[in-house]
């Protein structure tokens, strides 16, 4: 375990010495590294760098935060238990990275359409609902890891892919190796007769490359343009299910954590509170400029076959259903998540009705103008 600073691993002398020292453990610093799932040049990283540096000028120096690209001390799918046994202080993936170890950890990242989530409600339900009770329940008291975890960056939908050929039809999506999300979404996929397969980020473009995969979903516009992936496939389908919400987290080692003051705790929530909105406003701006882009290289933008999305409702349903059967936890979350969505629904979807007349309004007044 490394020590650079201080880290909480000298929490219980920490405390000690608070008894003798008084003011003066307030200004003592720590050392917080973030290994990240995403290379460098992400968006989602500078967007983890961003929270980084808010969080350090709040603390006025006394919280210093590395963050650290794929790979650089561990591999993405290693990152919790990392984090959990505080060989890194903190870590930022996405809750269904973690699937295997429990099915319950996709709800927290992957929500299943048949919740009647979408982005906006998903993240509602974290903090007003049951959500960050029930996700620190799932990490700390069901599996027993060692982690603080934080939903952090809301960034679905996301597109179903890139491909290195146009399909026509669910039959020819079935002969197309695709790299899809781990958890739910795969086993989805698979139902559906897709053979498709899960990896890191960091695999996907080498795979393209091998011919291993002839067809990846990874984020979004802007940041599939950063991983390269307009570089090796010029077909692009917007439109998909399998993460129609999308939240990327920081976790945190709880050692590490409850060894810091209750000010810099303070701190880490607003800066994560604060980076959320910060990732959602850049979210609609980036993939925007994004798309744009592709218009202009040629990409192929094309909208997924109608017959896919109720094909994909039917095969989630019984894979959802699957686990409810199996698993009590999942039961319970997917419950939540359910009748939150029952609540906000009725408003949220009335609500909404408003932008689509303020968009059609605008196209009218452009068109008059031109």
């Amino acid at each position: 375990m490394r020590h650079p600073i201080r880290t909480a691993a000298g929490g219980a002398f920490a405390a000690a010495l608070a008894l003798t020292a008084g003011a003066t453990l307030a200004q003592d610093k720590f050392q917080m590294n973030i290994q990240t799932a995403v290379p460098n040049s992400s968006l989602y990283f500078k967007l983890v760098q961003d929270f980084a540096d808010q969080a350090a000028a709040m603390s006025g120096g006394r919280l210093e935060i590395k963050v650290l690209p794929d790979g650089a001390e561990v591999a993405a799918f290693e990152i919790l238990d990392a984090v959990g046994n505080c060989v890194v202080e903190a870590g930022y993936a996405w809750p269904h990275y973690w699937s295997g170890k429990n099915p319950s950890y996709v709800l927290f990242s992957n929500v299943p359409a048949s919740t009647g989530m979408d982005q906006q409600s998903l993240m509602s339900w974290y903090y007003n609902g049951e959500g960050k009770e029930l996700y620190r329940e799932l990490t700390q008291d069901i599996m027993g890891i060692g982690v603080v975890p934080f939903l952090m960056q809301p960034m679905g939908p996301d597109p179903l892919g890139w491909f290195s050929k146009p399909f026509k039809n669910m039959d020819e999506f079935r002969s197309i190796k695709y790299r899809s999300p781990p958890g739910i979404a795969g086993k989805t996929y698979n139902k559906m007769g897709v053979p498709a397969v899960a990896m890191p980020g960091g695999e996907i473009v080498p795979s393209a490359q091998r011919g291993t995969i002839d067809a990846a979903e990874w984020i979004g516009p802007a940041d599939d343009r950063n991983l390269g992936l307009s570089k090796i496939w010029k077909y692009y389908y917007l439109q998909g299910l399998h993460q129609q919400t999308d939240v990327g987290e920081l976790m945190i080692c709880k050692d590490f954590w409850d060894g810091l003051p209750a000010d810099l705790q303070a701190i880490i929530e607003t800066a994560i509170i604060a980076n959320a909105q910060t990732t959602q406003s850049a979210n609609l701006y980036e993939n925007a400029l994004a798309v744009k882009e592709y218009e202009k290289e040629g990409i192929e933008m094309l909208d997924t076959p109608d017959e896919y999305y109720q094909l994909f409702i039917d095969a989630q349903n019984e894979v959802v259903q699957e686990y409810i059967n199996d698993d009590e936890f999942f039961a319970k979350v997917y419950k939540s998540q359910a009748d939150f969505a029952e609540l906000v629904y009725p408003y949220h979807s009335r609500v909404q009705k408003l932008y689509g007349a303020v968009v059609n309004g605008a196209e009218k007044v452009r068109e008059a103008n031109k």
